[in-house]
């Protein structure tokens, strides 16, 4: 039994300190030493899952090429349980410009899947009826897999996906929302519309993220509304499972 099935979001990053965003006009500008590592958005929530303590397996494709060894390498050396299929296009990157702050701004390239899943509906319910909670990573290749997802969860098991910067009308993300339980998303292009947006995804509960400035959180109808004092809400068990390991 796992405690978290991540599908999809491998990649790795290059990290980029920078002096400022913007970047001026500049034909070269002097930065730190240059980092290469295990990152994107499953990766980010597998590995912080592990650091838990929680019991963490992964399912996704990589690139026969550099990059998808560093992200092999990296899984390898924390005993994640990786279930891997190999994506022809290659394995995906980010160059993350972080500035002084900590504000970033990513450079993300997908490599688009082509062709059929890369994993039958009964290699995915094989994992998802293992796991007490399920979080899904918004990769294309996992759409045709969606229908099957939910009806092979765990009886009490959970779904939570990252829409991340998300402008509530972009029909892609919606299947991923309406598959899930609980949905993150940036408010950096809802500006005023957040409420509505996570209004319009009830009964999920939906967490807008803002930042530094923290963020939103819109229980859907009957769940347990957000503390103004400390409130006592359901019933605790032995042992939780985060929704979002951050």
């Amino acid at each position: 039994m796992y405690d978290l099935l991540v599908i999809g979001g491998l990649g790795v990053d290059v990290r980029v300190r920078v002096p400022g965003l913007p970047l001026p006009a500049a034909d070269s500008v002097t930065v730190d030493p240059i980092d290469l590592r295990i990152g994107n958005t499953g990766a980010g929530v597998a590995l912080a899952a592990h650091a838990l303590g929680l019991r963490v397996a992964v399912l996704d494709v990589l690139g026969a090429d550099p990059a998808g060894d560093v992200v092999r390498a990296a899984l390898a050396r924390t005993g994640v349980h990786a279930v891997l299929a190999d994506a022809p296009a290659g394995t995906r990157r980010s160059v993350n410009l972080v500035d002084p702050a900590g504000r970033r701004m990513s450079l993300y390239d997908p490599r688009p899947w082509r062709g059929p899943a890369p994993f039958t509906p009964a290699e995915l319910a094989a994992l998802v009826r293992d796991a007490a909670h399920v979080h899904l990573s918004i990769m294309d290749w996992t759409l045709d897999l969606l229908p099957a997802l939910r009806t092979r969860l765990a009886p009490g098991a959970a779904v939570s996906t990252d829409l991340h910067d998300w402008d509530g009308t972009n029909p892609y993300h919606r299947p991923f929302a309406e598959a899930a339980d609980l949905v993150f998303v940036s408010g950096v292009r809802l500006d005023g519309t957040a409420g509505p947006v996570a209004a319009a995804l009830a009964p999920r509960t939906v967490v807008v993220t803002r930042g530094a400035a923290g963020a939103e959180l819109h229980p859907g109808p009957g769940r347990c509304p957000p503390p103004r004092r400390r409130r006592r809400c359901g019933t605790p068990t032995a042992r939780g499972t985060p929704s979002r390991p951050a």
